[in-house]
């Protein structure tokens, strides 16, 4: 069920031929203009010569992309352009996909070395590895028997570099396998990724970790009140759950949950969707895949804070005991939620996850990530993820790990008092869809969410909404939105000196940020002076 593409990041320099292994070298023309011939000879030689590469790079005129033969079929050079908008990511790496598709021609090992910055090297490797998808059930992609194919990566820093190239490869390494892990669960049918499996993902990134999760499922996760989760896959043949993984190093001070959304397929329930809206929805649990394989990164890359990835698992089928409109569920937040869609309901097994960190886990730190709103589409476009946050520090520092990252960011506008009495009831405390789906759904959806913490509006931490609906797929494929941005967001709290390197701002974890009485100018309906 897997194609067999091993990336490897090579963390020194080493010697390949182009007569045996296809070689291209990459990279925006200014870092391939400054990169020395003994950067790259290493793979070129004998079959290239400096001339030769002086003259093709010389060549190159991106408009965005542009690509020069080196020696037959063997070796190539690719560039992408250097021109980038405030809200772009100033890397680039958005190109190498397209670039690798006409760079690495034909089948077999390859080789691939990207000259750029220092700071660059994290969002490039981080394309790599989107450019590789593992699923696939085509009868042509390889049997069992047929070896792996190997892309070896090698960087070549361009300017200061102060990291060092063995941990970078490790750091990528870990990264990549992650990113490839969730758009694997991702693209992976709900035939095969049904709760029961994604529970199976988790245990056996539990296993690697040394962690046992938690796992609430089936008629328990009603007994322990969780209405949202329990309400939306209950209709289901495999029961929903609720799976947390929790990494608790010693001397931690700060305790940070991710919650995703993991509806494995999304029928729209009683509310069904229609045969063209439908298909696709197996990437539903696009926010889940890349909180899990987000969790497992951070902790191999040494987390130094308590951290708790929550995934909130469901498939919204329909049947004979399925949610219907007009049902009242009462979440684990303790309050009551009038169906009035039952296709808005990411936001329902969302808001039992963060009602669980809150309370239960008691984070100072909440994240959710959820393919949640069609609207987020036409809100922040295919490429940026939907931002809303009850604090302007974690929003501008949203967007600049998604540029640094790749995993590009955007906010929404976080205005509770205007946006939330949309989900007004006449017979509980919230209908869960909006009465006006011309203003700000997206924010809206995620208010609800945010409406299930501990306080509601009044949550005395931080509390991040991630909407990546379009961003976890382009084309028919996954991409794995989402891990990336976690990594380089919370990258202060890493032992990994690449993503320190990378992290916006250390000042995002300062004791008056995490205190229980923190607040920023609009952190909530009820302003508060901001803490020093």
């Amino acid at each position: 069920m897997s194609k067999k593409v091993n990336v490897q990041f090579a963390g020194k320099p080493f010697k390949s031929d182009p007569a045996h292994k296809h070689v291209a070298i990459l990279g925006q023309v200014s870092n391939l203009k400054r990169a020395s011939w003994n950067d790259v000879r290493n793979h070129l030689e004998p079959k290239v010569s400096e001339s030769v590469w002086k003259g093709a790079v010389a060549s190159l005129n991106p408009a965005p992309t542009d690509t020069c033969a080196l020696w037959m079929n063997g070796a190539s050079v690719g560039a992408f352009s250097e021109k980038s908008s405030r809200h772009n990511m100033p890397s680039g790496a958005y190109h190498i996909p397209k670039l690798l598709r006409s760079c690495l021609l034909g089948k077999g090992d390859k080789v691939l070395v990207v000259v750029c910055k220092e700071e660059e090297m994290f969002p490039c490797g981080c394309a790599i590895a989107r450019s590789f998808s593992l699923f696939s059930m085509r009868t042509d992609s390889g049997s069992a028997t047929k070896p792996a194919r190997n892309i070896t990566v090698e960087f070549v820093v361009v300017g200061e570099s102060t990291c060092n190239m063995v941990d970078v490869a490790a750091c990528l390494q870990d990264t990549a396998n992650s990113i490839q892990m969730a758009a694997r669960i991702v693209d992976t049918p709900c035939n095969i990724m049904n709760t029961t499996q994604f529970v199976k993902e988790a245990e056996d990134v539990g296993l690697e970790l040394g962690i046992k999760p938690t796992i609430i499922s089936g008629e328990e996760l009603n007994e322990r009140g969780f209405g949202g989760i329990y309400g939306v896959g209950k209709a289901a043949v495999h029961p929903p759950a609720l799976v947390v993984l929790s990494h608790c190093p010693p001397n931690a001070t700060k305790t940070i949950a991710w919650c995703g959304k993991g509806i494995v397929y999304d029928t729209g329930g009683l509310s069904i969707k229609g045969k063209t809206t439908m298909p696709g929805m197996k990437r539903d649990c696009g926010g889940a895949a890349a909180i899990l394989a987000g969790f497992r990164s951070a902790v191999k890359r040494g987390f130094k804070q308590n951290l708790h990835a929550v995934l909130c698992l469901a498939e919204n089928a329909v049947g004979p005991i399925a949610t219907r409109p007009d049902d009242i569920h009462i979440l684990y937040s303790g309050r009551s939620v009038e169906i009035n869609n039952t296709d808005a309901e990411g936001r329902l097994v969302l808001g039992d996850g963060v009602a669980y960190a809150s309370k239960d886990l008691k984070a100072d730190i909440i994240l959710d990530m959820a393919t949640l709103t069609g609207a987020q589409g036409v809100s922040t476009g295919k490429y940026h993820a939907a931002v809303l946050t009850n604090d302007e520090v974690w929003e501008a520092a949203s967007v600049a790990a998604g540029k640094a990252s790749g995993d590009l960011a955007f906010p929404l506008v976080y205005c509770p008092e205007l946006h939330f009495p949309e989900f007004n009831s006449a017979v509980a405390d919230m209908k869960n869809s909006v009465a006006d789906r011309s203003n700000a759904q997206s924010s809206c959806a995620g208010l609800f969410i945010g409406s299930h913490l501990l306080g509601a509006f009044n949550f005395p931490g931080t509390w991040v909404h991630v909407d990546m609906a379009s961003p976890v797929h382009s084309g028919e494929r996954a991409t794995g939105y989402g891990v990336a941005l976690l990594m380089v967001l919370f990258g202060e709290l890493s032992s990994d000196k690449l993503l320190q390197l990378l992290a916006p701002s250390a000042a995002l974890f300062e004791s008056g940020n995490c205190d229980g009485v923190h607040g920023c100018e609009g952190n909530s309906v009820a302003k508060r002076p901001r803490n020093a």
